[in-house]
């Protein structure tokens, strides 16, 4: 497993994460405490957080960084452009979890755990299948930086192109945000890259256990004079990428093999000037978990002839079906760093290419779905970004930015379906026996973008004003641009007391994938003929917002907050799967609103760390005003005049953890943790849409960490850890969703118990 730091024979380095948290820690303490203590922000930022993403109050601003005389001065200018890169994108207002080094290592598996994993510790985020998280509510309006630049958004369903591992530390920004964050706003998770600088020398791990886990990875990091590089990679093979359709302890077909890759390459040209390189790859196979017991829908003689059904029958079963899906993410991004007298500046050019493809049981689909269709999808997104902040006086901090996506998205399938000949006495449908095959492919460039400009105002020493604006379009399938203000105070009465409030305009470009109604109309008079053909553009999203709260120290170490936000949106977006291709497909309600509040609390002393979310949340929306063709009639018109829950709307969601290292002043720390997610069930159709809701869920993940230090007595051997992790320690069965609901496909259960160890060596 990756190291958190430097090997204790080198000398002390300092070490400043930007991001809204940091941490600074001599090599053996980073090697034998569970918990350290984060560095705070200054006081114009409403919050900051510790390791384990628990929230706490604002400090004054920290002390300039102090070297040894010994160090390289290098150490000392790149801790200084880490910090100058975290000014300019600070969350003055808003609602941030961090998650430091020596927190992510802490959450069980570590750097082998999946993103989502790790995010889930924080409050207001429910967990879904597919691995997808909710933020307060929206659906998939997360946007992710690296190193402060936002990458397009991707194709991915299943997989996570972006890993665990490649954090050095990790926000999760929410609330009323600022104005230099647009598009995607539920939630900004900002990842700072591991370097050569923070991750010096190699690391070799092999991790795996139950369902054929197996979980290689390796990394190496350094620099040279002015040049700083990193790169890991992994590949995992398992049998529980997606969630069971039943609740037994193994899904049946459930194989895949991902792998992935970060480099990093930075040159530091000056004290004031770096240039940094950071290029990814992600590709993913997949396998479709089956669903036995099924029905088929096309195979009676009365549907598809009797030569067909003889043909078919007893050879198709839903238990026996080969689906597959293929997903690949490529990015890459380049970026000029420079201070020049009271002007910072950021400007980073980046691609990024995704594509999904699926592939069917062609019988298999053909029968139980009417359709078995080959789809495939790409988009091909570059553009630009540029953030300055401007250091007029004590009094004002103005910074303005812009950023601009080119996007081109390119859709084709081939689909596999029954012709209607006919209707029978009742008026139900007969197809003939000899499916035909039906071509249909698109392609489409566009483009959205955004500008920004605000001021961080200091009117008195304890009250901190943020005000700005943001201007954001859109032209793809829709064109449509909004000017949208925003106003952020925080207020610090007295020593350990923080309350922060504000108000932000958003604007939420649409989905890119779209289906088109010349798409839809190929279908009439086949099995796959969509209930109507009337689909409206999907429309971008409008919101207001607004996000209170309030930031206690208690005690040293102990802190505890209360945050309560409201979203008023039109043409609110939301995310469904419809039909047999695993692709997620947008539209819009024409009235939405989400509101909710979110209690934490932490504890972080010496070799103990605890913390303790929780949140209550509701989501509802109301008439359905685009892509209409994925639902029946009855149900268009009953959201048309009610209010419905959105699919995701979970109610209370909790998570709980903590850790204790025994032996933490040795060279041997052994350290426990343990972690909890609940949920109370997310939604399922009734008589009405969405009108049900799934049970509850309480789940415990256990870690045991063993760390040795020389254990081999070689020189070029330093630390070796052993770890040994448990998901759902008490194999608690559990329905994520039950397959009804608006949008949601097939039933999925939550993982069973699952052990898996690891041993990880550095050099």
């Amino acid at each position: 497993m990756p190291a958190p730091c430097s090997p204790a024979r080198l000398t002390l380095v300092t070490l400043l994460l930007s991001g809204v948290a940091s941490l600074a820690m001599t090599p053996a303490q980073a090697d034998t405490t569970a918990s350290a203590t984060p560095q705070v922000q200054p006081a114009k930022t409403g919050t900051a957080t510790p390791p384990t993403g628990k929230q706490t109050a604002p400090s004054p601003a920290p002390a300039p960084v102090s070297v040894p005389s010994s160090a390289p001065e290098r150490i000392t200018v790149t801790a200084r452009l880490d910090r100058a890169r975290s000014a300019l994108q600070p969350s003055t207002g808003a609602t941030v979890y961090s998650f430091s080094r020596t927190a992510i290592e802490t959450v069980p598996g570590g750097d082998n755990a999946p993103l989502n994993g790790v995010l889930l510790q924080a409050p207001g985020v429910a967990q879904d299948s597919y691995g997808q998280i909710h933020v307060r509510g929206d659906h998939n309006e997360v946007q992710f930086r690296l190193d402060g630049v936002q990458l397009p958004e991707g194709l991915t369903v299943f997989g996570q192109a972006l890993m665990t591992r490649f954090a050095d530390s990790l926000s999760m920004t929410t609330g009323a945000l600022p104005s230099e964050y647009g598009f995607l706003q539920a939630a900004v998770i900002d990842i700072t890259t591991k370097n050569g600088t923070t991750n010096p020398g190699g690391d070799a791990s092999i991790y795996g256990g139950a369902r054929d886990y197996f979980f290689p990875s390796l990394q190496y990091g350094g620099h040279h004079g002015k040049w700083d590089y990193f790169a890991t990679g992994d590949f995992l093979h398992d049998r529980m990428a997606i969630e069971n359709t039943t609740p037994s302890f193994n899904a049946a077909h459930d194989l895949s093999n991902q792998y992935h890759a970060l480099g990093h390459l930075r040159y530091t040209a000056d004290d004031d000037t770096r240039i940094s390189l950071i290029g990814g790859v992600s590709n993913a196979e997949y396998q479709l978990p089956n669903n036995p017991g099924q029905q088929t829908q096309f195979q009676q003689p009365a549907y598809s002839g009797s030569a067909l059904a003889q043909r078919l029958a007893g050879s198709v079963d839903s238990a026996s079906l080969d689906e597959h899906q293929k997903e690949i993410t490529d990015f890459g991004i380049l970026s000029l760093q420079k201070e020049i007298g009271n002007f910072s500046l950021q400007t980073s050019a980046f691609v990024r290419y995704s594509s999904l493809r699926y592939s069917p049981d062609m019988l298999g689909d053909l029968v139980y779905n009417g359709i078995a269709q080959q789809a495939a999808r790409s988009v091909f997104s570059s553009g630009s970004q540029g953030d300055v902040t401007w250091r007029i006086n004590r009094q004002h901090t103005m910074r303005f930015g812009y950023q601009a996506f080119v996007e081109r998205n390119v859709s084709k399938t081939n689909s596999l379906v029954y012709q209607q000949t006919g209707s029978d006495a009742n008026g139900d449908p007969v197809y003939g026996d000899s499916p035909i095959t039906i071509h249909d492919g698109s392609g489409r460039t566009g483009w959205i973008w955004g500008l920004y400009a605000q001021d961080e105002w200091q009117p008195l020493r304890k009250l901190t004003v943020n005000y700005g604006l943001r201007l954001d379009g859109v032209d793809e399938y829709t064109h449509q641009k909004q000017l949208s203000p925003r106003l952020n105070l925080v207020w610090t009465p007295l020593r350990g007391t923080t309350l922060h409030a504000g108000y932000s305009r958003y604007f939420t470009p649409p989905p890119f994938e779209v289906v088109s109604g010349a798409s839809i109309g190929k279908f009439d008079g086949t099995s796959a003929a969509a209930a109507s053909t009337r689909s409206d553009t999907v429309k971008a999203e409008s919101d207001h917002y607004f996000d209170a709260g309030i930031t206690q120290q208690i005690l040293p170490g102990w802190r505890a907050s209360f945050d309560a936000y409201y979203k008023l949106a039109h043409n609110l977006i939301d995310e469904g799967q419809f039909g047999a291709p695993i692709i997620l497909s947008g539209f819009n309600y024409r009235r939405g609103q989400v509101n909710g509040y979110e209690v934490s609390t932490s504890y972080d002393r010496g070799p103990i760390s605890l913390y303790g979310n929780m949140a209550w949340s509701r989501a509802i929306g109301k008439d359905i005003t685009s892509a209409q063709f994925n639902f029946s009639p009855d149900d268009l018109a009953y959201i048309q005049q009610h209010w419905i829950h959105l699919d995701h709307d979970q109610r209370w969601t909790a998570s709980a953890g903590g850790s204790y290292t025994f032996f933490h002043r040795t060279g041997h720390p052994t350290r426990l943790s343990a972690t909890m997610v609940y949920g109370n069930g997310l939604r399922a159709d009734s008589d009405i849409p969405n009108g049900a809701k799934l049970p509850q869920y309480v789940t415990f993940n256990l870690s045991l960490v063993q760390s040795f230090r020389d254990l081999f007595h070689v020189p070029f051997l330093k630390r070796t850890q052993v770890r040994l992790d448990v998901t759902n320690l008490f194999d608690r069965t559990y329905e994520l969703r039950d397959g009804s609901g608006i949008g949601v496909g097939a039933p999925q259960y939550g993982l069973r118990r699952t052990i898996l160890t690891g041993i990880s060596q550095q050099f």
